[in-house]
């Protein structure tokens, strides 16, 4: 009974969401607000543990935001002067096989868009492209769902992978190795189905180099300090790997003439890599900027049932390393840049702020409740009463269902984010008492978290939305879930192999 009262918000953020089809804010909310009433009537909630509970989650949705909005902003401001679609025009020019500029562009260009963007614009942004190509829009938007899905854990300044490490009390340096192995595998698995998808598996030997150069590229750059950035730097060479493999002559490429447009989404992107890889391989940088912290500590608090929280500091701000403020950092030095650049039009800031606005808000509130329900359920036993369930009905072969867990979340959610919110602790703690891995078992929750992006309605109605696909949503879900659930179970038996 306890362990059902326990799910019984999730399932409240489920239901409203893929029922009802609330917004991830309303029934963040309603989730919100049932965990709280749940942990006061059944759970021993009290004003204490409430208010540090909710402090803390607040501190970890500021930290979301520190990442999320610059993330946006800079994406906005490049958009705003034609930079990305001129990147994704200079590709297409530069590959020469028509089947293999399709992968391309519906697996390793929308992992690009999704490891600078997210939230469903690298659908919205590359089906057009494919449909241009005689692709039909929903075979577009169904293999752009699937093929950027390898980049939504350590895409946007890998924020899903980050709050997971800080909803879990792991560090992302010791999540990350095991989720680099499982989204390697995803990034290789993700190019065969779009492959399979587009009817162009002749290419399965190319999608097999540049998924494995992607893939080992995307490790050393996470290993070498560089998380934040891995899968743009992964995705920059996957890009150019993929080109290598089927170029198109030089004598046919076009006029060799500078392209303002490309050149500033170059300048946006590169400063973005340059700033991030000079603080995390510099030590002295690094640890110059990083000595300035900022937190709040928070007194030990404990339920009338004998749950104990002890004094702890809650999230702590590297103010000057953290991403969000490198991001902002390289805002500044790229507007600087585009100034200097007369061909470069003038970026309208005010607008670029407004349309981060209209993307950020949303998400922050998303994210504020889930993470309310979070901390809530923490402090409160409900998470480990439904840990100690699961760990009682599937022992040890619990690391199999631990990737269909993180597509579910995101199915529900719409997001990796709150899928890794929803069931990070969770996951963590049953690969606890079953005695799987733990950084195993929660690199394949954000692995499937990432995957459940294909098959996530919010999502595939954003992506949805600039093609002749809108409205037909259910379409899309048909072809993308059998895709989503075999790469899960192949996942999924890797997990419960290693771990």
């Amino acid at each position: 009974m306890a362990a059902l009262l326990a799910l019984l918000p999730i399932l409240v953020v489920l239901i409203l969401m893929v029922v009802f089809k609330w917004s991830s804010v309303q029934a963040g909310f309603a989730g919100w607000v049932a965990g709280v009433i749940i942990a006061l009537l059944a759970f021993g909630l009290n004003f204490d543990v409430f208010w540090v509970s909710q402090v803390k989650g607040l501190l970890l949705t500021l930290n979301v935001m520190l990442l999320l909005w610059p993330g946006i902003l800079l994406y906005n401001i490049v958009d705003q002067v034609g930079g990305i679609r001129a990147i994704a025009v200079a590709f297409q020019r530069m590959v020469r096989d028509h089947g293999w500029l399709l992968i391309m562009q519906g697996w390793m260009l929308s992992g690009l868009v999704e490891s600078v963007a997210g939230f469903g614009l690298p659908i919205a942004i590359v089906s057009p492209l494919l449909i241009s190509f005689g692709v039909s829009p929903i075979l577009a938007v169904s293999t752009t769902a699937v093929g950027h899905t390898w980049a939504g854990s350590t895409g946007g300044m890998a924020l899903s992978l980050r709050l997971m490490a800080d909803i879990t009390r792991h560090t992302p340096e010791e999540l990350f190795p095991a989720s680099a192995l499982l989204l390697g595998l995803l990034i290789i698995l993700s190019g065969l189905a779009v492959a399979i998808m587009l009817k162009q598996t002749r290419h399965w030997w190319r999608v097999l180099i540049a998924g494995t150069v992607t893939a080992v590229v995307h490790y050393f750059a996470g290993m070498l300090g560089a998380i934040q950035v891995s899968a743009l730097i992964a995705g920059v060479a996957g890009f150019l790997t993929g080109t290598a493999l089927n170029r198109t002559p030089r004598e046919t490429r076009g006029s060799r003439e500078i392209n303002p447009a490309l050149e500033a989404g170059e300048i946006g992107y590169g400063v973005l890599i340059a700033v991030m890889l000079t603080v995390a391989l510099i030590h002295p940088v690094n640890a110059f900027l990083g000595q300035t912290t900022w937190t709040l500590q928070f007194p030990a608090v404990s339920t009338p049932g004998g749950i104990l929280t002890p004094a702890e500091s809650g999230y702590v701000f590297h103010v000057f390393s953290h991403p969000g403020t490198l991001t902002l950092f390289t805002i500044a030095l790229t507007l600087l840049i585009y100034r200097l650049k007369p061909a470069i039009p003038r970026v309208d800031v005010g607008k670029a702020l407004q349309s981060t606005a209209r993307s950020g808000i949303r998400a922050s509130l998303g994210t504020l409740f889930m993470v309310g329900l979070s901390t809530t359920m923490e402090h409160t036993g409900m998470t480990q009463t439904l840990a100690t369930t699961l760990g009682v009905l599937v022992n040890g072969s619990y690391p199999l269902f631990s990737p269909l867990i993180g597509v579910i979340g995101s199915f529900a959610t719409g997001s990796n984010v709150s899928s890794n919110v929803l069931f990070g602790l969770l996951q963590d703690k049953v690969a606890v008492l079953v005695g799987a891995a733990p950084a195993m078992v929660l690199a394949a929750q954000t692995t499937g978290g990432a995957l459940g992006s294909s098959v996530a309605p919010a999502k595939l109605a954003l992506g949805t939305s600039t093609s002749e696909a809108r409205g037909h949503e259910g379409e899309v879900l048909r072809n993308t879930l059998p895709y989503a659930v075999a790469i899960a179970v192949i996942i999924g038996i890797v997990t419960l192999v290693i771990s």
